[in-house]
């Protein structure tokens, strides 16, 4: 009797074995040819061939305005006119004018404005006085006019203590007004009212201000 058992079983061992390896070998290739489903996204289409992604032009910087012209800083400009007759300042203050002619005796006139953009002063008294003059670098030069006194005049910068001084004060009932123009020299033209009477006035200390009218001190003081 042939022993036929351990031969079967080898048999069907290796026709187990060849159907095994033959399923993996689908099983993989199935595997290979499908979508991977772990790539990541795409950020967006291709670019065609040839044609370069240029980036949007930045805003052009808005120029900026260039400032104005502004007003001179506060200064006084002191000098006279052309004959000598009379002196003349003119105290700017923020944009604001305020002058004083005087010829040291009888004749005198405050006379307030603007000063215009192109350095232009046109001031009156609202009396028929006017002062019209230009402001160029450190000078004002123009024309002055008032009762009796028709002349062109130059004033320029004053360094202190030159420069325009006023005092107003009630002195033994009268109401007492005085104008002083301080010149570079030194020299000193002033009038002072009483109760609109001019006379000459008397000198004052240019470093304090201090004056004394009719036996009554009073201080007078820079244009503010």
């Amino acid at each position: 009797m042939q022993r036929s058992g351990p031969l079967h079983t080898l048999l069907a061992g290796l026709a187990l074995a060849l159907i095994m390896l033959s399923l993996n070998a689908t099983t993989g290739d199935v595997a290979s040819s499908a979508p991977s489903t772990s790539s990541a996204p795409s950020s967006g289409p291709s670019p065609s061939p040839g044609v370069s992604r240029t980036p949007p032009a930045s805003a052009a910087p808005t120029p900026r305005s260039s400032p104005g012209r502004g007003a001179p800083p506060d200064a006084d400009y002191a000098g006279r006119t052309a004959d000598g007759a009379a002196s003349v300042a003119v105290a700017l203050r923020k944009g604001k004018a305020v002058a004083y002619v005087c010829d040291g005796r009888t004749k005198e006139a405050w006379l307030r404005g603007d000063l215009g953009d192109d350095g232009a002063l046109r001031l009156t008294d609202g009396h028929g006085a006017r002062l019209d003059g230009t402001l160029r670098g450190t000078t004002i030069s123009g024309d002055v006019a008032l009762t009796g006194l028709r002349q062109p005049f130059e004033a320029r910068k004053a360094v202190k203590p030159s420069g325009l001084y006023r005092a107003t004060a009630s002195v033994r009932g009268a109401k007492v007004v005085g104008g002083w123009i301080v010149l570079q020299s030194g020299a000193q033209v002033g009038i002072v009212s009483r109760d609109g009477e001019p006379s000459a006035a008397p000198s004052i200390d240019t470093g304090s201000g201090a004056v004394t009218v009719d036996g009554e001190r009073l201080t007078a003081r820079p244009i503010p």
